[in-house]
């Protein structure tokens, strides 16, 4: 090939070939089925979401985005719970993003909290019983979803475990981003207000048509049952705990000459006093015991009530 013959030679433009191949539309068509689904979620799911939770929450339309997957779902920012999900015949691979606020809010008022009391928590990244709460928040926004979009066979979708945006894995660099769409909704708790995000391929969402919206949270009054096994899954959840014991104190001298076998006495003299912890979170006041062959702690005193201590271990 000559010189001349080889500056001829250009690279494809990769937006041209994603619109030729159906994989990038106008943002007026996609901004248009974006719309059409958020009018879905708007409909049903406070719906579900009260079937599923016992809690009333609000959703609203905040508009769309687009631009490649991982960009999107990068400027969700920190303090996001995302979930990984597909729907046979629709979809095999799209993203839902939570803002964690919302999230946190509604574990405190499956303990009991009254929704208008409770103040908006600053997002951060949520514990593991925190996640299991808010796994039927995914399902809900996928269950809506499978009964808009034109998914033929009926197939259930499949919601992977979420996890917090600083768990995601770096995209890898060998695999080529696809273009895609953040459909952004508001979700509402008492006076939290939080969004959140489902992110869709281009391709799919240019070949979605919204068929339905009927037959998603036909039971809005009723708590499940499956809710409250959860709350009971919750209060159930093993905790480890530590135990610490105050010692009388040493010079650094006499410190750094201890051998095995050397003996530190206790600082309290009688009731020896105990603090135990989860979590870093001190819980309670304990003294110090033996029962038999094995040591204990008497719990004489907490930190708070009972919803402070749950709320301590969770967050």
């Amino acid at each position: 090939m000559s010189t001349s013959t080889a500056s001829n030679v250009h690279a494809f433009d990769r937006r041209l070939i994603a619109r030729m191949t159906g994989a990038l539309g106008d943002d007026k068509v996609i901004g248009r089925t974006a719309l059409e689904l958020a009018q879905v979620f708007d409909e049903l799911l406070p719906g579900v979401l009260q079937s599923e939770t016992g809690c009333d929450v609000t959703i609203a339309y905040a508009g769309f985005r687009t631009g490649l997957r991982n960009e999107l779902i990068a400027a969700l920012g920190d303090g996001v719970l995302l979930g990984d999900l597909s729907l046979r015949n629709w979809c095999a691979d799209f993203q839902v993003g939570c803002d964690s606020p919302v999230l946190i809010a509604l574990v405190e008022a499956l303990l009991g909290a009254e929704p208008t009391s409770i103040e908006e928590p600053a997002p951060r990244s949520l514990s593991k019983i925190e996640i299991d709460v808010a796994l039927p928040v995914f399902h809900g926004i996928a269950e809506v979803l499978r009964t808009a979009v034109n998914a033929p066979g009926g197939f259930e979708p499949v919601v992977g475990r979420p996890y917090n945006s600083a768990e995601r894995a770096k995209p890898d660099p060998v695999l080529q981003d696809v273009f895609a769409a953040s459909i952004d909704m508001t979700i509402g708790l008492g006076p939290v207000l939080s969004t959140f995000s489902v992110i869709v391929p281009q391709s799919t969402l240019l070949k979605t048509r919204v068929v339905s919206r009927k037959g998603a949270g036909e039971d809005r009054n009723a708590k499940t049952e499956w809710t409250e096994q959860l709350e009971e899954q919750v209060r159930r959840s093993a905790v480890a705990l530590e135990a610490r014991i105050r010692l009388e104190s040493l010079t650094l001298d006499t410190l750094s000459r201890l051998q095995a076998g050397d003996v530190i006495p206790f600082h309290d003299g009688q009731d020896v006093r105990v603090e135990v912890s989860a979590n870093g979170r001190d819980l309670y006041v304990c003294e110090f015991g033996r029962s038999g062959s094995r040591y204990t702690v008497r719990v004489k005193d907490t930190h708070g009530s009972e919803q402070d201590i749950f709320r301590h271990i969770m967050s």
